[in-house]
């Protein structure tokens, strides 16, 4: 008897998975660079929440334009670029001297890298090798940036508290030059490039054309989006989503627990931790949402983050203590499980445009955490404690759960007619 073989798909999902995972060591490294910068170079933490909050931003608002590009020049040819830039940026942030140059080299330029790295790429990859196990995909895919932070995070925080932030920096270009052969010699941009159908489809689906006007589709597509109700629904709870994840808990969790006599390593530890437990919380959340209501999901992912957030002050010491572990195995679970559902509703309401869709989507994501980022450190600077931020962020999540259950479902299960 034959054995079926394993469908190509799974192959590039896991070419996908490695080079998100080898990426991420820049997204582990701004919560580790802040005490140490500040005490080299005397800049307050506004000024380095600046950059950070340049980074996020860029990350957000480059995606959308990146999936374009995925469809105009191939998903190799951008990734690759991008990890460059990427390397580029990190490497180069050893020889400055002044905070423009900070916003220059981590802002600016692994910002750029960063958001062509996002999760637009895992979206393309899903939408176009996969159309089923589209919801598990994606949780796999979402999760390896936090396989990424339990990596790299351990080793990133114990090189800058033996060896200074320089060689940590170094080691984030050489992790993002590392992956760049993984993806020119093994990732293939469509189905049809090997002959083969979409995992799940009954059908041979011919490679499309490549679009040309990249950026004006980008444009067109966010254009017919914001007519539709659920597109701002959309990108207002994950605006929140990235305030109280990629701006708040990553950028200022290090430095609010050293503000309480916790050791760099060890906060630097617990953050690992969460990569570890939002890793099954991610697969898990792919899992619920083939199966239940992505709405629903998404209000209960929301309101049990602003509980957590609202206990974290109380938490907070020198000492790791069962309480603390439990808020970091909690809110790990919960950390980017909101990604499948949003992803799917996406789908749900635009169809093949849903990529792009979502990468403008994304970037609401991640002005949300630009705005924390910085408002974080402002509000360290001028009150000398993150207290209101967490309680602040404990709100803003209670608000998401409400804008979810009010988003409706499409009348044709297909994409949404202008509002």
């Amino acid at each position: 008897m034959r054995r079926a073989r394993v469908h190509r798909a799974w192959f590039v999902a896991a070419v996908t998975f490695v080079t998100i995972v080898g990426a991420a060591a820049f997204r582990s490294l701004p919560g580790l660079l802040i005490d140490p910068l500040h005490e080299e170079f005397h800049w307050s933490r506004g000024t380095i929440g600046a950059a950070v909050s340049l980074n996020l931003a860029l990350y957000g608002l480059t995606a959308p334009f990146a999936a374009a590009l995925m469809d105009r020049f191939g998903i190799r040819r951008v990734v690759a670029g991008a990890l460059v830039v990427i390397a580029l940026g990190s490497g180069t942030t050893v020889w400055m001297t002044a905070a423009w140059q900070l916003l220059l080299c981590w802002g600016l330029l692994v910002g750029l890298g960063s958001g062509s790295m996002a999760l637009a790429f895992a979206a393309t990859v899903t939408n176009r090798w996969f159309t089923a196990r589209r919801g598990l995909v994606t949780g796999i895919l979402t999760a390896a940036s936090a396989s990424g932070q339990l990596v790299f995070l351990p080793l990133l925080s114990w090189i800058v508290e033996r060896h200074d932030w320089r060689p940590a920096a170094v080691t984030v270009a050489l992790a993002a030059l590392a992956v760049v052969p993984f993806v020119w010699l093994l990732l293939r941009d469509h189905p049809a490039d090997v002959g083969q159908a979409p995992y799940g489809a009954t059908e041979f689906v011919p490679k499309p054309e490549p679009v040309r006007g990249a950026a004006r589709r980008t444009v067109t597509v966010l254009a017919s989006a914001v007519r539709s109700g659920p597109f701002w629904l959309l990108a207002g709870t994950f605006a929140i989503c990235g305030a109280t994840t990629n701006g708040l808990v990553q950028t200022h969790f290090v430095p609010a627990a050293h503000d309480h006599g916790m050791p760099i390593t060890a906060a630097a530890s617990l953050l690992a931790v969460v990569g570890v437990f939002d890793v099954l919380g991610t697969i898990a959340s792919g899992w619920f949402t083939d199966r239940f209501e992505p709405r629903r999901l998404l209000a209960v992912y929301y309101a049990l983050r602003g509980v957590s957030l609202m206990f974290l002050p109380v938490l907070l010491g020198p000492s790791v203590h069962p309480p603390m572990v439990f808020f970091i195995v909690f809110y790990g679970l919960d950390w980017v499980a909101t990604v499948p559902p949003t992803l799917a509703l996406c789908r749900e309401w635009f169809g093949e445009d849903s990529a792009i869709v979502f990468g403008w989507v994304l970037a609401s994501h991640q002005v949300g955490a630009a705005a924390v980022a910085y408002a974080g450190g402002v509000v360290r600077d001028a009150t000398g404690s993150y207290d209101v931020v967490w309680y602040a962020a404990g709100a803003l999540c209670a608000t998401a759960a409400l804008m979810s259950l009010t988003i409706r479902r499409t009348s044709r299960g297909g994409v949404a007619a202008p509002a």
